[in-house]
């Protein structure tokens, strides 16, 4: 799966960019300020949910003089060649086509794969449990585009749920159906995390790579997840007491935790150094597209911003090694060449500059 076009009109500092790209790694370098990140974030809209920053529609509107933005593509993937593009205006969510047809963000995610290391999640292991669930769930997302749809069910029937919760309402008609709903989708999406979680464990251990391997669990933050859909029902009903006391429900999928370790040294993730933390981090990264490339016959396109920067020499060059076996068009950001070297006519590189924001049109240089 790769890009060979992209388009950006009055996206975040861009005014317009277009680039012309092959299937193999893209560097783009430039100083800070000067939208490597945003470029890199108009490829991740080409998955499903709000892309690497989650931010909204609204907000990746270049300021002050556009209301709307635009971005096209072409895509290449397994089943062939795709036009893909989206919009918004004023403000609106944005509108997906692909082929010139109106498209769901679940037919985008049948299409096309892309996967994500931003400096954001650099503090994924010992920062709060919303984060990591978003982590687990990026990843099932890209191994079953329904699970999307799945998590939306869910929380839409456990904002109404918690509603009837802080109102006090004891009639339990108002909770029979809400609480059906919350146990299809949370059981789905619970049997996904776990596929995904088993997935990356073998991946990682079919692998040779100076990236150590990560044990990953999912984890209640008290009790155990019920395991399958009648069960969660049972305790979505028989909680209905201890969660009206909270003010919120206390027990299902949204209670979950992603706890690591690193193998060889049997350390939780949260124990160990930085640069241990974000080796942990790239190892699952490189899992997460190994398994995809074994699933779809092709690798998803691969993000990774500021990641070499926070790499010693030895693991950059072993991470350039591991894109380049593995055959993914990985878009990469740093403030220098000198941080690509190892990549050499392996990759393909883009300077921008402050300039470039108002205009970049470029055929990308070996």
């Amino acid at each position: 799966m790769y890009l060979s076009h992209l388009s950006l009109s009055h996206f975040r500092s861009h005014r317009l960019a277009r680039l012309d790209v092959d299937a193999r790694p893209v560097a783009i370098y430039g100083p800070n300020g000067a939208g490597k990140t945003n470029l890199i974030e108009a490829v991740s809209l080409f998955s499903p949910g709000r892309g690497l920053r989650r931010a909204s529609a609204q907000d990746m509107a270049r300021r002050p003089e556009a209301l709307g933005w635009k971005i096209t593509g072409t895509f290449h993937g397994p089943d062939g060649v795709h036009e893909i593009a989206f919009t918004s205006e004023n403000g609106a969510a944005r509108q997906v086509q692909i082929d010139d047809k109106s498209a769901s963000q679940v037919a985008l995610g049948r299409l096309a794969r892309v996967v994500w290391l931003i400096p954001a999640m650099d503090r994924l292991w010992i920062e709060g449990a919303d984060g990591r669930r978003r982590f687990i769930d990026r990843m099932t997302l890209s191994f079953f585009p329904e699970h999307a749809q799945s998590v939306l069910d869910y929380e839409k029937a456990m904002r109404e749920r918690n509603r009837l919760l802080k109102e006090q309402v004891r009639d339990a008609h108002w909770y029979v159906a809400l609480e059906a709903q919350m146990a299809k989708a949370g059981a789905a999406l619970h049997a996904n995390r776990v596929a995904t979680v088993e997935r990356l464990a073998l991946s990682q251990q079919e692998a040779e790579t100076r990236f150590p391997v990560a044990n990953l669990q999912l984890m209640q933050s008290e009790g155990e997840m019920p395991q399958d859909e009648g069960d969660l029902r049972t305790a979505l009903a028989d909680s209905r007491g201890r969660d009206m006391a909270a003010g919120r429900t206390l027990v299902g999928p949204h209670r979950t935790d992603l706890y690591g370790v690193f193998a060889a040294k049997d350390v939780p993730a949260s124990e160990c150094s930085t640069g241990e933390q974000k080796a942990l981090l790239i190892s699952l990264i490189l899992a997460n597209a190994r398994a995809l490339s074994h699933d779809l016959g092709a690798p998803p396109i691969v993000l990774l911003d500021e990641v070499a920067a926070h790499l010693d020499s030895g693991r950059r060059a072993a991470l350039y090694d591991e894109i380049c076996a593995l055959g993914a068009q990985a878009w990469m950001t740093g403030t220098g060449p000198e941080l690509f070297a190892d990549l050499g006519d392996r990759a393909q590189y883009l300077e921008v500059n402050e300039e470039g924001a108002e205009s970049l049109v470029a055929r990308l240089a070996n």
